[in-house]
């Protein structure tokens, strides 16, 4: 099952720090098996307020997610980014083929 890194970036800037950082990472990823989904750009917000932008990155599992976060070599650039840009990061599971929401639903209502 997949696993998500997400970056929600509040104040996204551009400095010689942050494009080191944005030319590193690619080669900190490649090991984990990650590859970005979204970075950054535009959002359309729909409800309430969303400053800044996002990031999306897909591991094939949980532990690579958490392996690439921890490793060395992203815990070498990650004060690039963290010391310019107020952000929020968190890895999410993905879903397992087939998931509905209405089972999950039907599991919540029997533990209510």
């Amino acid at each position: 099952m997949p696993a998500y890194a997400i970056a929600h970036l509040r104040t996204p800037t551009v400095n010689d720090d942050v494009l080191d950082y944005l030319e590193r990472i690619q080669d900190t990823l490649e090991p984990y098996g990650g590859r970005f989904l979204v970075h950054g750009g535009d959002v359309n917000v729909l409800e309430d307020e969303w400053p800044g932008t996002i990031v999306i990155i897909e591991f094939p599992d949980w532990e690579s997610a958490h392996a690439w976060y921890s490793s060395p070599a992203y815990q070498e650039i990650l004060p690039l980014r963290t010391r310019h840009i107020d952000a929020a990061a968190i890895i999410a599971p993905g879903v397992a083929a087939g998931y509905h929401p209405r089972a999950a639903a039907a599991r919540l209502r029997q533990v209510r």
